[in-house]
């Protein structure tokens, strides 16, 4: 028997009402792998039966969960030097079927644009400036004000669709295209509220805060700023200053933050499922 029969074969019998006999085939299933999806995708399709429905709906959540687990354990191990690729498989617990390929032009076309406005002769404040009128002018991405945490604000395919989002995705997007463009701008992983740091130079191994020359606030149209407005900042919150909050930080560190805001945004909304699918991420760190 073929491995595409096998697996419908295994589907017919999703109807059982035995749960003991739906958890061996609910194991043969996974023991496929990713394989079974497009069968179970086809299936689903084509059932009425609510009970069956539930039980494809569930083992086609557990196999993309894995299969997207595994993934990001690799973007880790190959160092996450990829911001955009990171970006992406987070967006994926939510829509599985990204199109990788349309978001990587809409970030290239952005790219384009900046790279033919910029020169070598330019200082780092004129390559801010040149940014800043691509992001925040040309292509009008703003911070959404309204709903900072709304989770729509922090998946890469929505965030580019409306243009709107949260100091981090903002920051993000901003990152990525420096990076691409070898500007060295970096996150500052400041509670509350996500920053940049552009730095004396590019490809430095372990940047820190003596590197940093100013500092931009992509949430207020890239803003530039000094250490003086994080201090202010911090007291006016009444946190504990650390190091941390004025150095530059991994993209682990971004990656992170990220799935700990929509972790936070679906616990306000009462998604426990959602929460489950960014835990299954955040252990790839352990």
């Amino acid at each position: 028997m073929s491995d595409s029969s096998n697996i419908s074969a295994l589907i017919k019998l999703l109807d059982d009402p035995d749960e003991k006999a739906y958890g061996l085939i609910r194991e043969k299933i996974y023991s496929l792998g990713m394989e079974a999806l497009p069968s179970l995708e086809k299936a689903l399709e084509n059932t009425f039966d609510p009970l069956v429905l539930e039980r494809i709906q569930e083992l086609s959540r557990q196999l993309q969960r894995e299969n997207l687990y595994v993934d990001f354990v690799n973007w880790i191990k190959l160092g996450s030097s990829d911001l955009l690729n990171g970006f992406m498989l987070v967006a994926k617990t939510q829509y599985p079927n990204l199109d990788e390929k349309e978001i990587q032009t809409k970030v290239e076309q952005i790219r384009m644009d900046v790279w033919l406005e910029l020169h070598e002769n330019l200082t780092a404040l004129e390559n801010v400036k040149v940014l800043n009128h691509i992001l925040f002018g040309v292509h009008q991405f703003d911070g959404n004000k309204i709903n900072t945490s709304a989770p729509q604000n922090s998946y890469i395919n929505t965030f580019l669709e409306s243009h709107q989002g949260s100091p981090l995705s903002l920051g993000m997007l901003y990152i990525i295209i420096s990076r691409k463009l070898g500007l060295p701008i970096y996150g500052v992983n400041l509670p509350q509220h996500f920053i940049l740091a552009y730095l004396t130079d590019e490809g430095l191994e372990n940047p820190t805060e003596e590197d940093v020359l100013f500092y931009i606030n992509p949430f207020n149209k890239g803003a530039v700023f000094t250490r003086r407005e994080i201090e202010l900042f911090i007291r006016q919150m009444k946190i504990k200053p650390e190091r941390s909050f004025f150095a530059p930080c991994s993209n682990l560190d971004i990656i992170q933050r990220l799935i700990n805001n929509l972790i936070f945004a679906y616990d306000q909304l009462g998604y426990s499922d959602k929460i489950l699918d960014l835990e299954t991420l955040l252990n790839a760190f352990e």
